[in-house]
């Protein structure tokens, strides 16, 4: 067992499949899945430090691209919706300061638990789909450098299999 962990974990952290698996990563916790990204990002980074842009870069793409996965089921969701007319007053101060501040609320979107259904209410209302993306992109990009620089300066040794 253990050998065939070291044999995946080494496969894994090779440029050629680390960075198509932190794409996959990182895309599927964008969406309303519960997973992080940060533990692929940072592994890939660790067992290859000369990665770190490419990773965060590609990190960001996927989960960008995840964002605006969740935008769609937003939009596709309130489109099958019933519109109910009386919803509770929590509700609609949330959507309310989603409308004020428009796209921009996805900066936000790199949040832990209401960054990713975020982007599904910015579809919900309809909110403009690239100016949200755009907004993602930055908002995603910003966490994955801050956290890998972070957990990097946290543990700066080179993790050896």
């Amino acid at each position: 067992m253990e050998a065939w962990l070291h044999t995946l974990l080494n496969a894994l952290s090779l440029p050629q499949f680390g960075l198509s698996t932190v794409f996959v990563v990182a895309l599927l916790s964008a969406t309303l899945l519960p997973m992080g990204s940060e533990p692929a990002v940072f592994g890939l980074v660790k067992l290859n430090p000369e990665l770190f842009w490419p990773a965060v870069l590609v990190a960001t793409a996927g989960n960008t691209i995840g964002g605006a996965i969740s935008w769609w089921m937003g939009y596709a969701a309130e489109r099958t919706y019933e519109h109910v007319k009386h919803r509770p007053p929590a509700e609609l101060r949330a959507l309310g300061w989603l409308r004020r501040f428009g796209a921009k609320a996805c900066l936000l979107s790199w949040l832990p638990a209401v960054g990713d259904p975020l982007c599904a209410v910015a579809g919900w209302l309809r909110l403009p789909f690239w100016p949200c993306v755009f907004y993602m992109a930055i908002g995603k990009l910003l966490r994955y450098i801050t956290m890998t620089a972070a957990l990097l300066w946290v543990f700066p040794g080179r993790f050896e299999f």
